[in-house]
């Protein structure tokens, strides 16, 4: 008796499998957010200012981080800043030094710091990588449809993140996180996207993604 094989999907039928489970686990994410539709009209940016001092200490003055083991907040869309702010707090998203400080944090203060952030400019960082690097990293980054959330120049958009110019450590990092299931509060789409990623394609993205400035 022979076993029929089942048959393997061509390059297009797979890309096009993907995006349909990119898009599936972005529309989860919107229902998901939809209470939040209205929280930035209370946001209060010159409230947050006040309140971000503490945060300078790590991430810089202005949000302008200097250490690449932490983000650079500054130009960071304000949702996204909510919503991880919201996630340290409620247990969804965990770090030795986040968690405890999000635990303090109100609501208000959340969306207060969130849009002082985000109206922050953020500052060029140097980043070391050869030319060819980059444009694996970019080959990489258009195969695997990154920019069909973050949009072009992966400059980010609501709750998706704003990664051009990130330190090139922090972004290794989190991308490992995501595919060890480390970090899981994206509703499984950055679960799903990195599954297929080298250590190399990692490495390769991060040197691209940082040279957006």
């Amino acid at each position: 008796m022979t076993t029929r094989r089942k048959p393997v999907p061509s390059t297009a039928a797979a890309r096009l499998l993907r995006e349909e489970r990119l898009l599936r686990a972005s529309l989860l994410l919107c229902v998901g957010l939809a209470s939040l539709a209205s929280a930035d009209a209370c946001a209060d940016a010159a409230a947050g200012q006040a309140k971000a001092t503490t945060c300078a200490a790590c991430h810089g003055p202005m949000g302008n981080s200097t250490n690449p083991d932490y983000p650079i907040l500054a130009g960071q869309t304000a949702r996204y800043l909510y919503l991880e702010l919201r996630d340290f707090k409620e247990g969804r998203r965990s770090d030795p030094r986040m968690s405890p400080i999000a635990a303090g944090l109100s609501r208000q203060d959340m969306l207060d710091l969130a849009d002082y952030f985000a109206a922050q400019k953020p500052a060029p960082v140097t980043v070391k990588a050869d030319a060819a690097q980059i444009e694996a990293g970019q080959k990489k980054a258009a195969d695997t449809l990154c920019t069909m959330c973050h949009l072009g120049e992966f400059k980010g958009q609501n709750e998706i993140p704003r990664v051009a110019g990130q330190y090139p450590q922090y972004i290794v990092k989190q991308l490992k996180d995501f595919r060890a299931h480390r970090r899981t509060n994206d509703a499984g789409n950055m679960t799903s996207v990195t599954k297929g990623l080298s250590d190399q394609d990692i490495e390769n993205l991060a040197a691209y993604i940082a040279n957006l400035q």
